[in-house]
């Protein structure tokens, strides 16, 4: 008997559990009732009286020696599981991890909306989804303009009167159906646009459209608000000049421009080689868009602007492909962590 049990405890060394259906298995195997040591203690009987005390020590040497494989095999097994995967110690503090960050649009965003509540204006935001009422007709939109078409539009279903919106303007009818003069406010949001992507465009970008709509209100405020806008956000170095243009829902109307950040003044493809980058359009609000909200366009005037994020972003932050911003690279977003 004694050379067996020598052989059992040999064997328990060797032995690997990996599982709790090997646990259970070997725990069986050596303490069930039919198990091998119950037999052993069995045939303690048989032994001669001279020889019973050595081997009842061997016998409770073997049986102390499963039981501590028994205990070991608990523990990693409460630790890992049956995967042999270490769980974690809820006890312990938590460990450092590295610093998250805004994305480069959302820092952006909120560095404009600081920048115009110091002015005074409130925000707003609206529907993505919009109807041609709001999207199109009551911004002076006519019938036959192009940004009609589906060339420019994503429209929803077979149903030309619902769209995704192609410009948080939209946003300013909502408001000034509701909501009486004086008004100033900013819009920001997202808006969608059938545009072929590249460097400089994409299908979907971020806006933010300011207005403001009081007795008396002229171009010179609009100019004034506009360059206080830019020096701020680019800093007072920054050159800045206004264009003619021409918008549906104002007049008259410009886009301003400042000098480009990437190149210098010196030409890129951000800028197409002309120094200089259209940041946003603006205008006076044309004198139907305010009657059709019920507002009194022989008392009332007002301006309205608005501005990409992207193409705002890409100059403060000197970035040349407009497609960055949507491709959640980890190795582009780490680089404004710790910018608010």
């Amino acid at each position: 008997m004694k050379d067996d049990i020598h052989g059992y405890i040999a064997e328990i060394n060797k032995v690997e559990v990996k599982t709790k259906d090997d646990l259970e298995l070997f725990r069986i195997r050596f303490l069930g009732k039919k198990g091998i040591i119950p037999a052993l203690f069995a045939g303690m009987k048989e032994i001669e009286p001279a020889q019973r005390k050595d081997t009842g020590l061997l016998l409770n040497a073997l049986k102390n020696r499963v039981q501590e494989k028994i205990d070991e095999a608990k523990t990693i097994l409460d630790k890992t599981g049956d995967k042999g995967v270490e769980k974690p110690d809820l006890t312990m503090p938590v460990g450092f991890r590295e610093t998250g960050s805004l994305h480069p649009l959302t820092i952006v965003r909120n560095e404009i909306v600081r920048i115009f509540e110091r002015l005074g204006f409130s925000i707003a935001e609206g529907p993505e989804i919009e109807d041609d009422w709001y999207n199109f007709t009551a911004l002076n939109f006519v019938p036959e303009h192009p940004a009609r078409d589906m060339q420019d539009t994503f429209f929803i279903g077979r149903d030309p009167d619902i769209m995704l919106r192609t410009h948080t303007s939209s946003v300013q009818i909502r408001f000034m159906e509701k909501t009486k003069p004086p008004i100033r406010v900013i819009l920001p949001g997202r808006v969608f646009r059938n545009e072929a992507i590249s460097a400089r465009a994409h299908c979907i970008f971020h806006q933010i459209e300011g207005l403001y709509v009081d007795e008396d209100v002229s171009f010179a405020d609009l100019k004034q608000t506009l360059y206080f806008f830019a020096t701020e956000l680019f800093g007072p170095e920054t050159r800045i000049r206004f264009r003619p243009s021409y918008f549906p829902f104002t007049e008259p109307s410009a886009e301003m421009d400042i000098s480009c950040f990437i190149c210098g003044g010196k030409g890129c493809r951000v800028c197409k080689n002309s120094g200089w980058v259209e940041i946003l359009g603006c205008g006076m609000v044309d004198p139907n868009v305010l009657d059709n909200c019920n507002i009194d366009s022989s008392k009332y005037t007002g301006f309205a602007f608005g501005l990409g994020i992207e193409r705002t972003a890409m100059l403060k932050y000197q970035i040349n492909d407009i497609r960055l911003f949507f491709e959640n690279d980890i190795r582009f977003l780490k680089q404004f962590a710790g910018e608010y």
